[in-house]
């Protein structure tokens, strides 16, 4: 009997439900592509439809999140300490979260990003959800960092690998900042309530990659105490 239960908590590792998280959030994540590509050319119907999807990942996301704070062993077999798990899975879910946030304001609001920042913004777009592709790449490590002990090339190429998200964060504040000041230099010319809800999404957008890297961070951590 005691070595059936051993055999369990080895059984239930957690790893493989992390990374499935994750790529469920990248998933959330990428529908803000096609969705503000739909609001560009304000077709709010598509717009709309994109979003129930982006929407549908975002709860299946939060079910398996919800899942595995339940299950997760907290026995002494646990081959990482549960507290960084839980810590990474909720810096992990807060990505999808502020995702459907960014698609709900756009879409309640019909808000418009005006013409001559669409290109930039989305640049700007596309380089914080390559922080959220970095941040899974980074955590699909785990199972061979498990494997290795927390030791060896594979520390090292994880190493790399947050270094490289923290590079895609500076990137992303630099392109806030020129992004901000040119919405600050259309200002007079648009609607001042749809200009305030425009710096919020500048900001929700750029907490996809701030979010990303406080993912990176946690596994730093996990990774500075083995």
């Amino acid at each position: 009997m005691a070595r059936n239960s051993i055999l369990g908590v080895f059984a239930k590792s957690p790893i493989k439900p992390l990374e499935k998280h994750i790529k469920l959030v990248v998933k959330c994540s990428n529908q803000l592509i096609p969705f503000f590509t739909a609001c560009y050319q304000q077709n709010w119907s598509e717009a709309a439809k994109v979003r129930r999807k982006l929407s549908k990942l975002e709860q299946d996301a939060d079910t398996l999140k919800r899942q595995l704070r339940l299950e997760l062993p907290g026995g002494l077999f646990m081959p990482v300490d549960r507290a960084d798990l839980l810590e990474l899975l909720t810096q992990q879910d807060k990505i999808a979260n502020r995702a459907k946030d960014i698609a709900g304001r756009i879409l309640g609001r019909k808000l418009e990003i005006p013409a001559s920042l669409q290109e930039q913004f989305s640049a700007y777009l596309a380089r914080c959800i390559e922080a959220t592709e970095k941040a899974a790449e980074a955590i699909n490590e785990l199972d061979d960092l498990l494997e290795t002990g927390f030791r060896g090339r594979e520390v090292v190429l994880v190493e790399k690998m947050i270094n490289q998200l923290d590079a895609i964060e500076d990137d992303t504040d630099s392109m806030q900042i020129i992004l901000r000041k040119d919405l600050l230099a259309l200002e007079r010319d648009l609607n001042p309530v749809d200009v305030m809800f425009l710096y919020q999404i500048i900001d929700w957008v750029g907490d996809l990659a701030d979010l990303a890297e406080r993912v990176g961070a946690r596994l730093e951590i996990l990774l500075a105490r083995k």
